[in-house]
């Protein structure tokens, strides 16, 4: 894809509403909808934008989508327009099997709820709220019962990180397709000494890339752009070492939700419209680019020179600027941003010395 002219993720937040409180929400969502929110009408026009850009997945979050009556109108609109629809729904109990039932028949395209530990102990202490474990569990089955494609989302902390292989057990029990693994970037509720180091990064990465050859499920990572260069170093070392790749077992669901192509990162392939419409690079990334009540999406997405900037990885600074997979991870501009303050600043969590400082030294 050319990322300079169309994105592969675009991300709504349709409301900061939200009945959890979740202790590492980078929106810091409340109760209540606000009246800045767009309306169902700018709704319509953002999505026939979105299908204008035929960026291929197509997000709405929030807060909780849930929260917004005209969700499903907004859903079913999503569809006609030819737009593959997902959604991150919070387990509340607005989210029961009669409204999953009624978002399917609405075409969604696949439902996305977060579980970020094996245990309520965990989980339920993460999100602020009793009963959200057993609540995403119950959404996960209803959805398997009627054919509804199912993504977790999980948010790797200091808090959850000793939880790590007990999750996996669990993970392996459920029907998902797809495992997306966020790693923490401080902001909004998320507090910096929550976030893991970047050792501990490393060893994360080792676990996801040994267990992604035996799960029936496909695993991506979220602000983890180094992932990426980490797979790439591990391939080079089975081919030098002649181990054959391994290519895992044949994966539980496919769905119409596709998988991101290299390179993605904030503000390149990917963007965030908040809920009163500033486009942001990344809903981690708070630093506005425009409204899409003054200026179409697209335009936004590729003359805006910030985004124009994020896109040329001459900008990138420090050891990201001089790094040889700087075109494949470039480093989460998000968290460089959450704690320098700099959107171009080196990544923060990455252990990797670059060849040309090595060589330098």
């Amino acid at each position: 894809m050319n990322f300079e002219k169309q994105p592969f993720i675009v991300i709504w937040e349709v409301t900061q509403a939200c009945d959890l409180v979740c202790q590492h929400c980078r929106a810091c969502a409340q109760p209540f909808r606000s009246p800045l929110e767009l309306s169902t009408r700018e709704g319509e026009s953002l999505i026939d934008q979105v299908a204008e850009l035929a960026a291929p997945v197509f997000v709405l979050t929030g807060g909780d989508p849930l929260k917004r009556p005209d969700i499903y109108h907004l859903v079913e609109y999503g569809t006609q327009a030819g737009v593959r629809t997902s959604m991150t729904p919070s387990a509340t109990p607005l989210l029961t099997h009669q409204a999953i039932s009624r978002l399917q028949q609405c075409g969604l395209a696949r439902l996305a709820v977060s579980l970020d530990g094996s245990t309520p102990a965990i989980h339920d202490a993460f999100r602020g709220v009793a009963g959200s474990h057993a609540l995403t569990l119950d959404a996960v089955r209803w959805a398997n019962e009627i054919g509804l494609p199912v993504q977790i989302n999980t948010t790797i902390t200091r808090r959850n990180l000793g939880d790590f292989e007990s999750m996996v057990a669990l993970l392996r029990q459920l029907d998902i397709a797809l495992w997306s693994v966020f790693f923490l970037v401080p902001m909004g509720r998320a507090q910096a000494g929550d976030l893991i180091s970047a050792e501990e990064f490393e060893q994360v990465f080792e676990k996801l890339d040994a267990i992604s050859h035996d799960v029936r499920f496909d695993i991506k990572t979220t602000e983890a752009q180094h992932y990426r260069r980490f797979l790439a170093q591990k391939r080079v070392e089975r081919r030098r070492n002649s181990v054959p790749e391994a290519h895992g077992v044949v994966k539980a669901f496919q769905d119409s939700v596709g998988r991101s192509p290299r390179g993605i990162n904030d503000g390149k392939g990917f963007v965030f419209i908040s809920h009163y419409g500033e486009v942001y690079p990344s809903g981690f990334l708070p630093v506005s680019a425009g409204n899409i009540r003054n200026q179409p999406l697209p335009e936004i997405y590729r003359n805006a020179p910030f985004f124009k900037a994020l896109r040329n990885s001459s900008n990138l600074k420090g050891k990201c600027g001089v790094c040889e997979f700087r075109e494949l991870c470039g480093g989460s501009r998000s968290r460089a941003f959450a704690l320098t303050g700099d959107p171009f600043a080196e990544e923060p969590a990455c252990i990797y010395q670059p060849r040309a400082l090595a060589t330098a030294s």
